[in-house]
Protein backbone atom coordinates (compact mmCIF):
# COMPACT_ATOMS: atom_id res chain seq x y z
CA UNK A 1 0.00 0.00 0.00
CA UNK A 2 0.93 3.95 -0.69
CA UNK A 3 0.03 5.13 3.12
CA UNK A 4 -0.28 8.98 3.05
CA UNK A 5 -1.09 12.41 5.82
CA UNK A 6 -3.48 14.82 4.19
CA UNK A 7 -5.71 17.54 5.65
CA UNK A 8 -9.46 17.81 3.70
CA UNK A 9 -9.95 20.98 5.91
CA UNK A 10 -10.47 18.98 8.89
CA UNK A 11 -7.39 18.38 10.14
CA UNK A 12 -4.42 16.12 9.72
CA UNK A 13 -5.78 12.55 8.53
CA UNK A 14 -4.29 9.06 7.34
CA UNK A 15 -5.25 7.39 4.56
CA UNK A 16 -4.60 5.36 1.32
CA UNK A 17 -3.41 6.51 -1.61
CA UNK A 18 -5.19 4.43 -4.97
CA UNK A 19 -5.50 5.11 -8.13
CA UNK A 20 -8.93 6.61 -7.84
CA UNK A 21 -7.27 9.24 -5.15
CA UNK A 22 -6.53 9.30 -1.30
CA UNK A 23 -9.19 6.72 0.57
CA UNK A 24 -9.25 7.82 4.21
CA UNK A 25 -7.77 5.63 7.26
CA UNK A 26 -8.52 7.70 10.18
CA UNK A 27 -7.59 10.92 12.36
CA UNK A 28 -4.62 12.04 13.81
CA UNK A 29 -1.90 11.26 10.57
CA UNK A 30 -0.10 8.32 9.50
CA UNK A 31 2.28 9.05 12.86
CA UNK A 32 -0.09 8.67 15.09
CA UNK A 33 -1.44 5.32 13.68
CA UNK A 34 1.96 3.58 13.50
CA UNK A 35 2.30 4.24 17.37
CA UNK A 36 -0.61 3.53 18.17
CA UNK A 37 0.05 -0.09 16.44
CA UNK A 38 -3.06 0.54 14.23
CA UNK A 39 -3.90 -1.42 10.80
CA UNK A 40 -3.85 1.49 8.21
CA UNK A 41 -7.16 0.57 6.11
CA UNK A 42 -9.28 2.46 3.79
CA UNK A 43 -12.80 3.43 3.94
CA UNK A 44 -14.94 4.97 1.76
CA UNK A 45 -14.98 6.75 -1.46
CA UNK A 46 -11.89 9.33 -2.39
CA UNK A 47 -11.57 12.16 0.23
CA UNK A 48 -12.41 15.58 -1.81
CA UNK A 49 -10.06 18.08 -1.92
CA UNK A 50 -7.58 16.28 -0.30
CA UNK A 51 -4.11 18.05 0.34
CA UNK A 52 -0.93 15.74 0.62
CA UNK A 53 1.26 16.44 3.75
CA UNK A 54 4.10 15.53 4.54
CA UNK A 55 3.79 10.89 5.22
CA UNK A 56 4.89 11.64 8.59
CA UNK A 57 3.95 15.03 9.85
CA UNK A 58 5.12 14.61 13.12
CA UNK A 59 8.17 12.49 13.63
CA UNK A 60 9.85 12.32 17.10
CA UNK A 61 12.87 11.96 15.26
CA UNK A 62 14.87 12.95 11.50
CA UNK A 63 18.07 10.73 11.48
CA UNK A 64 20.00 11.39 8.01
CA UNK A 65 22.81 8.99 6.98
CA UNK A 66 25.69 11.37 5.48
CA UNK A 67 28.65 9.93 2.94
CA UNK A 68 26.71 6.66 2.55
CA UNK A 69 26.64 5.85 -1.49
CA UNK A 70 29.99 5.03 -2.59
CA UNK A 71 29.86 6.95 -5.42
CA UNK A 72 28.94 9.99 -3.69
CA UNK A 73 32.13 9.38 -1.11
CA UNK A 74 34.45 9.05 -4.54
CA UNK A 75 32.99 11.71 -6.34
CA UNK A 76 34.08 13.84 -3.09
CA UNK A 77 37.59 12.22 -3.58
CA UNK A 78 36.41 10.49 0.76
CA UNK A 79 37.06 7.12 1.80
CA UNK A 80 34.06 5.11 2.36
CA UNK A 81 33.44 5.28 6.11
CA UNK A 82 33.68 2.50 8.25
CA UNK A 83 31.17 3.97 10.67
CA UNK A 84 27.59 5.11 9.62
CA UNK A 85 27.75 9.02 9.76
CA UNK A 86 24.55 10.83 10.39
CA UNK A 87 23.21 14.17 12.00
CA UNK A 88 19.47 15.49 11.99
CA UNK A 89 17.13 17.60 10.99
CA UNK A 90 13.56 18.67 12.74
CA UNK A 91 10.22 18.84 11.78
CA UNK A 92 10.03 22.37 10.47
CA UNK A 93 11.83 21.13 8.05
CA UNK A 94 9.31 18.71 6.48
CA UNK A 95 7.70 19.85 3.48
CA UNK A 96 5.00 17.93 1.42
CA UNK A 97 5.00 16.82 -1.97
CA UNK A 98 4.19 19.38 -4.52
CA UNK A 99 5.30 22.47 -2.41
CA UNK A 100 7.15 25.55 -2.71
CA UNK A 101 10.40 26.21 -0.48
CA UNK A 102 12.22 29.06 0.48
CA UNK A 103 15.34 29.10 0.06
CA UNK A 104 17.42 30.65 3.34
CA UNK A 105 18.24 34.05 2.49
CA UNK A 106 21.44 33.91 4.52
CA UNK A 107 23.01 31.37 1.92
CA UNK A 108 23.85 31.22 -1.21
CA UNK A 109 25.00 27.62 -1.89
CA UNK A 110 22.30 25.88 -1.12
CA UNK A 111 22.21 21.95 -2.96
CA UNK A 112 20.37 19.12 -3.64
CA UNK A 113 20.27 15.41 -2.62
CA UNK A 114 17.95 12.62 -3.94
CA UNK A 115 17.31 9.90 -1.20
CA UNK A 116 15.57 7.03 0.36
CA UNK A 117 14.10 6.97 3.61
CA UNK A 118 12.63 4.57 5.96
CA UNK A 119 10.32 4.69 8.24
CA UNK A 120 9.83 2.68 11.78
CA UNK A 121 7.10 0.85 12.08
CA UNK A 122 7.66 -0.72 15.58
CA UNK A 123 9.72 0.09 18.14
CA UNK A 124 13.84 -0.98 17.86
CA UNK A 125 16.29 -1.39 20.31
CA UNK A 126 19.48 -3.48 19.81
CA UNK A 127 18.06 -4.86 17.20
CA UNK A 128 20.10 -7.14 15.11
CA UNK A 129 20.53 -6.58 11.00
CA UNK A 130 18.41 -9.99 10.48
CA UNK A 131 15.45 -8.40 12.49
CA UNK A 132 15.64 -5.12 11.09
CA UNK A 133 13.37 -5.19 8.55
CA UNK A 134 11.00 -6.05 10.48
CA UNK A 135 10.79 -2.84 12.25
CA UNK A 136 10.29 -0.88 8.92
CA UNK A 137 6.94 0.65 8.13
CA UNK A 138 7.79 1.62 4.68
CA UNK A 139 9.96 3.65 2.89
CA UNK A 140 9.55 7.21 0.93
CA UNK A 141 11.76 9.73 -1.19
CA UNK A 142 13.36 12.79 0.13
CA UNK A 143 15.30 15.62 -0.95
CA UNK A 144 18.02 16.71 2.13
CA UNK A 145 18.17 20.43 0.82
CA UNK A 146 21.33 21.67 2.12
CA UNK A 147 22.93 24.90 2.88
CA UNK A 148 27.05 23.86 1.72
CA UNK A 149 28.54 27.28 2.59
CA UNK A 150 26.69 27.14 6.59
CA UNK A 151 27.11 23.02 5.91
CA UNK A 152 30.88 23.47 6.63
CA UNK A 153 31.11 26.66 8.73
CA UNK A 154 31.59 24.33 11.59
CA UNK A 155 32.65 20.42 12.34
CA UNK A 156 29.31 19.57 12.34
CA UNK A 157 26.82 19.44 9.75
CA UNK A 158 23.59 20.92 10.90
CA UNK A 159 24.21 24.35 10.56
CA UNK A 160 23.47 24.20 6.91
CA UNK A 161 21.02 20.89 7.11
CA UNK A 162 18.00 22.86 9.39
CA UNK A 163 16.34 25.63 7.51
CA UNK A 164 12.63 26.03 6.95
CA UNK A 165 11.47 22.94 4.24
CA UNK A 166 14.92 21.61 3.57
CA UNK A 167 13.31 18.03 4.00
CA UNK A 168 10.38 17.55 1.22
CA UNK A 169 9.53 14.21 0.87
CA UNK A 170 7.00 11.45 0.35
CA UNK A 171 4.66 11.38 -1.66
CA UNK A 172 3.96 8.64 0.16
CA UNK A 173 4.83 5.61 2.37
CA UNK A 174 5.18 2.46 0.63
CA UNK A 175 5.26 -0.41 2.48
CA UNK A 176 7.89 -2.99 2.13
CA UNK A 177 5.82 -5.67 0.28
CA UNK A 178 5.13 -3.29 -2.35
CA UNK A 179 8.79 -1.40 -2.65
CA UNK A 180 10.28 -4.74 -3.15
CA UNK A 181 13.64 -5.18 -1.83
CA UNK A 182 15.64 -2.98 0.53
CA UNK A 183 18.96 -3.37 -1.68
CA UNK A 184 17.13 -3.10 -5.16
CA UNK A 185 15.23 0.82 -4.79
CA UNK A 186 16.14 3.02 -7.75
CA UNK A 187 16.28 6.78 -7.35
CA UNK A 188 16.82 9.85 -9.75
CA UNK A 189 16.71 13.30 -9.31
CA UNK A 190 16.10 15.83 -12.22
CA UNK A 191 16.84 19.69 -12.18
CA UNK A 192 14.69 21.73 -14.34
CA UNK A 193 14.11 19.10 -16.03
CA UNK A 194 17.94 17.25 -16.25
CA UNK A 195 19.16 14.29 -14.80
CA UNK A 196 21.90 14.77 -11.69
CA UNK A 197 21.37 11.78 -9.75
CA UNK A 198 20.64 8.38 -10.29
CA UNK A 199 21.37 5.21 -8.40
CA UNK A 200 20.04 2.32 -6.45
CA UNK A 201 20.04 1.30 -2.86
CA UNK A 202 22.73 -1.54 -4.10
CA UNK A 203 25.16 1.24 -3.78
CA UNK A 204 24.60 2.11 -0.17
CA UNK A 205 27.80 1.53 1.90
CA UNK A 206 25.75 0.83 5.14
CA UNK A 207 22.69 -1.04 4.19
CA UNK A 208 19.41 -0.21 5.55
CA UNK A 209 19.31 -3.41 8.15
CA UNK A 210 22.44 -2.23 8.84
CA UNK A 211 21.65 1.36 9.95
CA UNK A 212 18.34 -0.38 11.98
CA UNK A 213 20.81 -2.51 13.59
CA UNK A 214 23.62 0.10 14.29
CA UNK A 215 21.01 3.32 15.23
CA UNK A 216 19.46 0.79 17.59
CA UNK A 217 22.04 0.34 19.53
CA UNK A 218 22.82 4.12 20.14
CA UNK A 219 18.84 4.99 20.61
CA UNK A 220 15.51 3.46 20.84
CA UNK A 221 14.05 4.08 17.28
CA UNK A 222 10.42 4.57 17.73
CA UNK A 223 7.37 4.26 15.40
CA UNK A 224 6.81 6.96 12.99
CA UNK A 225 10.66 7.59 12.94
CA UNK A 226 12.43 8.84 9.68
CA UNK A 227 16.01 7.51 8.64
CA UNK A 228 17.09 8.43 5.28
CA UNK A 229 19.73 6.57 3.76
CA UNK A 230 21.92 9.24 1.85
CA UNK A 231 22.38 10.63 -1.42
CA UNK A 232 23.96 9.60 -4.58
CA UNK A 233 27.02 10.48 -6.82
CA UNK A 234 25.63 13.87 -8.74
CA UNK A 235 25.30 16.88 -6.32
CA UNK A 236 25.71 20.15 -7.46
CA UNK A 237 28.58 21.22 -4.74
CA UNK A 238 30.87 18.76 -6.34
CA UNK A 239 30.04 19.59 -10.23
CA UNK A 240 32.32 21.64 -12.37
CA UNK A 241 31.11 24.57 -12.68
CA UNK A 242 29.25 23.55 -9.68
CA UNK A 243 25.29 23.94 -9.56
CA UNK A 244 23.45 26.08 -6.93
CA UNK A 245 19.64 26.33 -6.57
CA UNK A 246 17.93 29.32 -7.13
CA UNK A 247 14.73 30.96 -6.85
CA UNK A 248 12.65 29.27 -9.98
CA UNK A 249 14.20 25.70 -10.14
CA UNK A 250 11.79 22.62 -10.19
CA UNK A 251 13.71 19.62 -8.63
CA UNK A 252 11.82 16.07 -9.36
CA UNK A 253 12.69 13.08 -7.10
CA UNK A 254 11.60 10.40 -8.60
CA UNK A 255 11.76 6.39 -8.09
CA UNK A 256 9.94 3.42 -10.25
CA UNK A 257 8.97 2.17 -6.58
CA UNK A 258 8.38 5.19 -4.78
CA UNK A 259 7.03 7.64 -6.64
CA UNK A 260 7.92 11.40 -7.87
CA UNK A 261 8.72 14.72 -5.06
CA UNK A 262 8.15 17.52 -7.23
CA UNK A 263 9.65 20.74 -5.25
CA UNK A 264 9.97 24.28 -6.24
CA UNK A 265 12.23 26.81 -4.73
CA UNK A 266 11.40 29.93 -3.96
Amino acid sequence: MRLVSYDAGDGTRAGVLEEDGIHDAGPGGLGVLLRLGAEVRPEGPPVENARLLPPIPDPGKIVLLGLNYRSHAEEAGLEAPETPTFFAKFANALAPAGAEVQLPPYSQKVDYEAEVAYVIGREAKDVSEADALDHIAGYTLLDDLSARDFQFKTLQWMPGKVFDGSAPCGPALVTPDEAGAHDAIEIALTLNGEEMQRSTTADLIHSIPATVAYLSMLMTLEPGDIVSTGTPAGVGSVRRPRVWLKPGDEVVVESPQLGRLETRLT
